[in-house]
């Protein structure tokens, strides 16, 4: 609010205690900050009020954006793509006349008009060639041997008592 640095707030503090006196000094500082209480609730109380404002238009405004996007996303929500893409498939069906086996082969004329053939896919064999894949050889069977316990291994040989090397 006001930019007082301590220098100045000495120099006031100064000349309040010789104009106004040791004596009054501390009921006039009290009065003065009830006074500066009032003031600073006053500031806040509008501030709030005027922010509060601001939020009710800004809330006005995106209710008004929503209220559009809505309205023109709503010719988007009778979209049925499981309809669409069945009445597709009855016009498929529809423009394409089913040739009878019986029936005469078309004219060259009608021949030259109509749409090229699709190549058709190379047949796949039905079976898949066999793959050889070497197994590896078979372990040799268990016997009694194998479970026996290891044979003891040889003590060492004994030194000789007396030696005195």
């Amino acid at each position: 609010m006001f930019s007082l640095g301590w220098g100045e707030i000495v120099v006031i503090g100064i000349v309040a205690l010789i104009a106004i006196g040791p004596k009054e000094l501390p009921t006039v500082l009290r009065t003065l900050g009830q006074w500066m209480g009032k003031v600073r609730r006053m500031a806040n109380e509008f501030q709030g009020q005027f922010q509060e404002a601001l939020r009710e238009a800004e809330f006005a405004d995106l209710k008004k954006h929503a209220d559009d996007i809505s309205s023109s996303v709503a010719e988007f929500s009778n979209i049925n793509p499981l309809a669409d893409a069945q009445k597709d498939m009855e016009r498929a069906f529809e423009e394409t006349p089913a040739v009878a086996a019986d029936a005469p082969a078309a004219p060259l004329a009608d021949a030259a008009s109509a749409t090229p053939a699709v190549p058709s896919e190379p047949e796949l064999p039905l079976q898949l060639p066999a793959i050889e894949v070497p197994l590896p050889e078979e372990p040799a069977a268990l016997t009694s041997a194998d479970f026996a316990p290891p044979a003891p291994a040889e003590p060492p040989p004994a030194k000789k008592a007396g030696s005195g090397a």
